[in-house]
């Protein structure tokens, strides 16, 4: 695999009870980061991946009935904390990144997808299908916000279902196979099923970290991951299929089991976003 530089970004959070999200939890409420990832890749420059909170996502919750998506998932973004703000402040204009790779099409990965005009924009067709075919209120019960898709991201998509498929190193087992995004190793995008329709993952070479896993919403943080504890039924049945979930938490544990050492990034991770503040 070809080795790129990840850097992790907080675009602002939500707020749910602990329990929600994880099988015997408290009913005190939690903050989940929505994190994002720079990955800088040595031809095609910054790449990001996810988006986090924008303020798109409150625009686009301002009228009915898209505002009970607000209600019910309070989501905080402080001023310049969207994604592409603080990419400026790192000396990136939103103009330069090329690709933007979207894990699934919730609102709170992909609300700054806006900001990048001229990237292409990666994701499952499955999850772009879905996304654009419900009326607003299916949208809406799904946690999708149609107002978010770009008008032209029929032009700009690039499918993962279409890429190239290669194999996953046997230290990423039981994951065995991925999508090759840009076609030179760098950019492997992993089907994670379960959460909601066309979810998947990424695996780079980091050239901090080794091998890492964004597992985007295959689970809400690495201590699930390690205890291979999923959110309740209820939960992971509203937005996707609960026993599919199920299984992929399931596989990311026996990855973790086997390769304790590889760096896996869930997107609402407490833990991975003290890192980024350390």
């Amino acid at each position: 695999m070809r080795e790129v530089a990840v850097s992790l970004f907080r675009a602002g959070h939500c707020v749910h009870p602990q329990r929600a999200t994880i099988r015997g939890g408290s009913v005190r409420p939690v903050i989940f980061p929505a994190l994002s990832a720079l990955i800088m890749h040595p031809v095609e420059g910054p790449i990001v991946f996810d988006t986090g909170y924008d303020p798109a996502f409150f625009a686009a919750t301002q009228p009915f009935p898209e505002r009970f998506y607000r209600w019910l998932t309070p989501a905080t973004l402080p001023e310049g904390a969207d994604v592409a703000s603080q990419l400026r402040r790192a000396g990136i204009a939103a103009g330069d990144v090329r690709h933007l790779i979207l894990s699934h099409f919730h609102a709170d990965h992909i609300a700054g997808t806006h900001a990048f005009p001229n990237a292409a924009i990666h994701c499952a067709r499955e999850g772009l299908r879905a996304a654009c075919s419900s009326g607003r209120i299916k949208a809406l019960l799904g946690g999708i916000l149609p107002a978010l898709l770009p008008p032209d991201i029929a032009t700009r998509a690039r499918f993962f279902e279409e890429a190239a498929r290669v194999p996953l190193l046997d230290a990423l087992q039981p994951f065995t196979d991925a999508a090759d995004i840009l076609g030179d190793g760098s950019l492997l995008a992993v089907e994670l099923p379960g959460h909601c329709p066309g979810h998947w993952g990424l695996v780079v070479t980091d050239a901090r970290h080794g091998e890492h896993f964004l597992v985007a919403d295959a689970a809400w943080s690495s201590d699930a991951i390690r205890r291979n504890v999923p959110p309740p039924r209820l939960t992971s049945g509203l937005l996707g299929h609960a026993r599919r979930v199920e299984q992929t938490l399931a596989a990311l544990h026996a990855l973790w089991r086997r390769n304790p050492t590889i760096r896996l990034t869930p997107a609402h991770c407490p833990e991975c976003a003290a890192e980024i503040e350390m």
